[in-house]
């Protein structure tokens, strides 16, 4: 209420101002105090209107009421113009009509406007609710496969059935789905957070070609068992700092974890991946991409791959109790956008895949 009244009594002002130029001091303060008049009653309805906003009913009644409101001012400034005489009644009646003319208008205006305001609103509710359900289907199934898991577990060990190794074995099973579970809750949370802002870690220089190839090297066991070779091509000549990004190391660490992890997974025995880092031109910023010769992604999936639990194609079926989550993508997109920068998927050549992502360079 106290910026509409500031608002509106510097608009008094200006147009006695105005006024004043004209007509002199006596007019300008009889403008004013007539202008005043007129802006004081049309917000003191403009705001019990808004306060009982329930009882006018639709968008569409709303902006209508508040174009009625706006041409109620020109018609109420007019006429008190008038009777200060600095307004003719013949024109303060030809304004009047041309005011009512174009308030219906307005009023029209606004109703298209509402409806397709509405139409937006609608649209965009039936996305979240089908976005939601499609979440809640994946966290669903995510969550159910080891817990019917664990409930055999532990039936057969509470029954008895399971001893000796048998029972040892199934309680390193039960430990496995155990962690499996906390992974995903521990990733929605992430997630959730993320996405809804909640940052607290602090940014500084970053030194991507150390980061790149200590990950690389933490991974290089879990990509020999799968018979995949993994490497880091970095820029034997690079300047010192030229690879240094403004940014959190254990989070950029996280997202190179991710897509290494997720490239690693997709590529076939006797594969590679590949990670690389350079300047981008100008030096506006780091650039690290991660290579793979598995199957690909068609272009028209590269998109969506950075939803949560998305799986395009055939992978949706071909996966497995191991293959994680589907949030990896998610939580990387998520701390890169967090940074600043940008992440993307390219279809690689002759085959394969080719994620890229770009933070800020150090100052």
């Amino acid at each position: 209420m106290i910026r509409s009244a500031l608002i509106a009594l510097l608009a008094c002002l200006a147009g006695a101002v105005v006024v004043g130029a004209e007509y002199g001091w006596h007019g300008a303060w009889t403008t004013f105090l007539l202008l005043a008049a007129v802006a004081a009653g049309m917000l003191a309805a403009a705001h019990l209107a808004t306060v009982r906003r329930a009882r006018i009913g639709p968008l569409s009644r709303q902006l209508a009421l508040g174009a009625v409101l706006a041409v109620g001012t020109v018609v109420a400034a007019v006429w008190a113009g008038a009777m200060a005489m600095f307004v003719s009644h013949h024109d303060a009646l030809v304004i009047s009509a041309m005011a009512a003319v174009a308030g219906v208008v307005a009023v029209r205006a606004a109703q298209l406007l509402a409806h397709g305001v509405m139409e937006d609103v609608e649209a965009m509710h039936r996305e979240v609710d089908e976005a939601r359900r499609r979440l809640i289907a994946a966290v669903s199934h995510d969550l159910r496969t080891p817990l019917a898991s664990l409930r055999l577990l532990v039936d057969a060990v509470d029954d008895g059935v399971a001893t000796g190794e048998i029972r040892a074995r199934y309680l390193r099973e039960m430990r496995t789905h155990v962690g499996a579970l906390s992974v995903l809750i521990d990733d929605l949370f992430e997630l959730s957070r993320l996405e809804a802002g909640e940052i607290s870690w602090s940014l500084h220089q970053v030194e991507l070609g150390e980061l790149v190839s200590e990950t690389v090297a933490a991974l290089r066991a879990q990509a020999q068992e799968r018979r995949v070779a993994v490497a880091a091509e970095l820029p034997a000549d690079a300047a010192a700092g030229e690879l240094s990004a403004r940014a959190n190391a254990e989070k950029v660490q996280r997202v190179l974890f991710n897509l290494i992890v997720n490239a690693i997974r997709h590529t076939p025995a006797d594969g590679s991946v590949v990670v690389r880092a350079r300047r981008l031109g100008g030096g506006d910023g780091v650039e690290v991409e991660v290579v793979d010769d598995g199957a690909g992604v068609p272009a028209a999936e590269r998109e969506r791959v950075f939803e949560p639990f998305y799986r395009g194609g055939a992978d949706a079926a071909a996966r497995t109790s191991g293959d994680g989550a589907g949030l990896g993508l998610a939580i990387a997109r998520a701390i890169v956008e967090a940074h600043g920068g940008r992440i993307w998927l390219e279809a690689a050549e002759p085959r394969g895949t080719r994620v890229r992502f770009t933070l800020p360079a150090a100052a």
